[in-house]
């Protein structure tokens, strides 16, 4: 099992309890790799210089609560406030190789790292897969900018001695982080009547990336579990209760506040090989990965950020099909 979070945290320290966001709170764990996305976290001057010489905050807390459970931080990268951590059962660790990193700045025309993504990509019992942890321009009439930023990322991240022409040439590839996209054309008392009632599928056709992979070659492909909670994007810190505050502009206060989104988002893709060159014929077996989403959700506990928390938990299987010639 996979379990993967991503949380755009607003610089504020790690929560004392993670247990819900871990899944450490049920009755059965049996998680065997954890990858935890974060954004924004504190990248002020003297934070980011102490972290280079030790461990972040996040890491620190993190490892102190999974170590017990026989975890081992196999990488952590971190580009300015953009952070990826994996954690992987001791047991695996022999099956898992060819470990590269990397990251690639989108802020400012590329030269800025408060946009972007860390990536991370594995050998897993065999298999290539690819974790892109991202933070995308943010406001609404950004879309167009996030969709470019992410397709460059895709053609642009490379990896030393890589072997591979870009992402999606892995045999799976996970993209999750703040992606920013948010609900067009409703108004923001229409978004907070349909979630007051439950009714998130009155806005999935507005969701700016369910839109965008409808129509944009480059995001087919990538699958995503239903949106069956809450948006997690614009909170009131330390409540459950969307954005009330208050906004300054040149001409004093006034009172438009953010629209509800789901801005916080994990999607994967599995390579296509049905176009690829045939088999070789030496080989009488052929290992398909198979991806099901176990769970996808939101943690509305968690108050630090006006941002929610969003997980998901996946199980990975390798099928082998054995040929007869």
């Amino acid at each position: 099992m996979v379990h993967i979070v991503t949380w755009n945290v607003a610089t504020a320290p790690p929560p004392r309890d993670v247990s819900s966001l871990l899944q450490l709170d049920t009755s059965c764990t049996n998680t065997d790799m954890y990858i935890i996305g974060l954004q924004e976290v504190n990248s002020k001057i003297l934070n980011f210089i102490s972290d280079l010489a030790f461990d972040d905050p996040w890491s620190l807390h993190l490892m102190d609560i999974l170590a017990p459970l026989n975890y081992v931080k196999l990488s952590s990268i971190r580009m300015q406030g953009l952070l990826l951590l994996t954690f992987v059962k001791h047991q695996h660790i022999p099956f898992i190789q060819d470990i590269r990193t990397n990251y690639i700045r989108t802020g400012l025309f590329g030269y800025w790292g408060n946009k972007g993504g860390v990536t991370i990509r594995m050998s897993i019992y065999g298999h290539m897969v690819c974790f892109m942890n991202c933070h995308l321009p943010a406001h609404m009439e950004n879309a167009n900018q996030r969709l470019d930023d992410f397709e460059r990322m895709l053609d642009a991240q490379q990896f030393d001695d890589d072997s591979f022409g870009n992402m999606l040439e892995h045999d799976l590839v996970f993209w999750f982080g703040d992606l920013n996209f948010r609900i067009s054309d409703f108004g923001i008392h229409f978004i907070r009547e349909a979630i007051n009632n439950n009714k998130y599928n009155l806005l999935w056709d507005k969701d700016q990336l369910n839109a965008a992979k409808k129509k944009e070659p480059f995001l087919q492909g990538f699958l995503e579990g239903p949106l069956k909670f809450k948006p997690t994007y614009k909170f009131d810190q330390n409540s459950d209760v969307y954005d009330t505050r208050w906004k300054t502009s040149l001409f004093g206060l006034n009172n438009k506040k953010r629209k509800p989104a789901w801005t916080d988002r994990i999607l994967w893709k599995l390579k296509d090989v049905s176009g690829s060159e045939a088999k070789d014929t030496e080989s009488d077996f052929e290992q398909i990965l198979k991806v099901t989403l176990e769970k996808y959700t939101s943690h509305m506990s968690y108050g630090i950020s006006d941002h929610k928390p969003v997980t998901g938990a996946f199980t990975l299987q390798v099928i082998s099909f054995m040929f007869i010639y």
